[in-house]
């Protein structure tokens, strides 16, 4: 705690530890980065009005959401092709989940199957859905994310095509991955990822859908990705989703009003509002600035996630102080892998839940509901 008392820091050492290419495929966004920085600026805006002489209390923190009594009001959000980051940083992830009580998404685009991770989180788990064309094929990706231990379903919806992520391009980042002098360059300056890689079993594979593919290796499952899961998403696509799964569903990605009140006339049990950490359009707006205007039309009558460019517990009682119930965090706890490898994911936990408990305590705040008398308002 010493030596990375905060995100930021684990991100400084990740960055040392990870081969370029990984890196940029963690970090970058796409166009310019201007949405990644929009959603880093606009959450520094959001300030509070302390209020002391509260007497002594501990601050609680943990948060029932879809029945499920969470240790804290956060989780891990889903990241694909993980293991390109850091190897075996998904079963890292559940593990430390189950341990902590709180979820953990895997992605549709992970590089290991359900099977493998759901037991591991151990009811915590939270399954992604990148909608493929195949009906088949979804109903048998749900069929095995329930049977795996999957509890929600997070569906994402703001991937109509792949964006242009400029800055991986230009890093080389491929699937698979282009076996070149740089790249054999790149891996043998970060010895520890190039260590951990060769005991996973070397390149990264998208264990999930190597059956629909019918073949393992990584260009034709790449292919068939590029070919079965864009440009599928409409309302009744996801109406049939919400039929077909049993449990709590949440649409991921959504940044409009209207789509918010249209989610729940069909039935939708939350909204991730989220813009995709900046990653997939460099227009769009930061997150924490249409949040309340969604949880506001919502009023209460579903699920309010919030994600993208969330770094600490402050962060997270920013969101929650402006009407989201529960907070994801993709990138921070790739960084805590990255740089602390199988302590990372309980690393960045214990961080943030020593910031949230602080902050609060700074505020005067005894539970999560008191937040929002808080914010400054000038």
């Amino acid at each position: 705690m010493r030596r990375y008392p905060a995100v930021s820091y684990l991100e400084a050492r990740a960055r040392r530890r990870m081969p370029f290419f990984a890196w940029e495929y963690l970090a970058s966004g796409t166009g310019d980065d201007a949405a990644v920085r929009r959603n880093r600026e606009r959450l520094d805006t959001v300030l509070f009005t302390p209020r002391f002489m509260q007497g002594p209390f501990e601050p609680a923190l943990a948060t029932e959401l879809f029945g499920v009594r969470y240790a804290a009001p956060f989780g891990i959000a889903p990241v694909g092709l993980t293991g390109l980051m850091w190897p075996d940083a998904e079963c890292i992830l559940a593990k430390a989940a189950a341990k902590y009580r709180i979820p953990y998404g895997l992605s549709t685009v992970a590089t290991q199957a359900p099977e493998t991770v759901g037991p591991l989180a151990s009811g915590m788990g939270w399954f992604q859905l990148y909608p493929p064309r195949n009906s088949d094929t979804r109903k048998d990706l749900l069929k095995r994310a329930r049977d795996s231990g999957f509890t929600a379903l997070l569906v994402t919806v703001d991937v109509p095509a792949n964006s242009r992520r400029e800055r991986q391009a230009r890093a080389g980042v491929s699937v698979p991955p282009r076996i070149t002098p740089l790249t054999l360059y790149r891996c043998a300056v970060r010895p520890a990822w190039s260590l951990a890689a060769l005991r996973g079993g070397g390149l990264p594979r998208f264990r999930g859908l190597e059956q629909y593919a019918g073949a393992t290796d990584l260009a034709a499952i790449s292919e068939f990705i590029g070919t079965q899961f864009n440009g599928t998403l409409d309302w009744e696509y996801v109406s049939q989703v919400r039929d077909e799964w049993d449990g709590p569903v949440l649409l991921k990605g959504v940044m409009d009003v209207d789509e918010a009140l249209h989610a729940l006339r069909i039935g939708i049990d939350g909204l991730v509002v989220s813009n995709h950490g900046g990653r997939q359009f460099d227009g769009v707006p930061a997150a924490i600035d249409v949040l309340p205007g969604i949880a506001e039309a919502v009023a209460g009558r579903c699920k309010i996630v919030f994600d993208s460019g969330v770094r600490s517990g402050l962060d997270m009682l920013r969101a929650i102080a402006l009407g989201a119930d529960f907070v994801l965090l993709g990138r921070a706890f790739m960084f805590g892998v990255g740089a602390l490898g199988e302590r990372g994911g309980d690393h960045v936990i214990d961080l943030l839940l020593a910031d949230l408990a602080t902050n609060m305590s700074q505020l005067g705040c005894a539970t999560l509901a008191q937040l929002k008398d808080r914010l400054y308002r000038p």
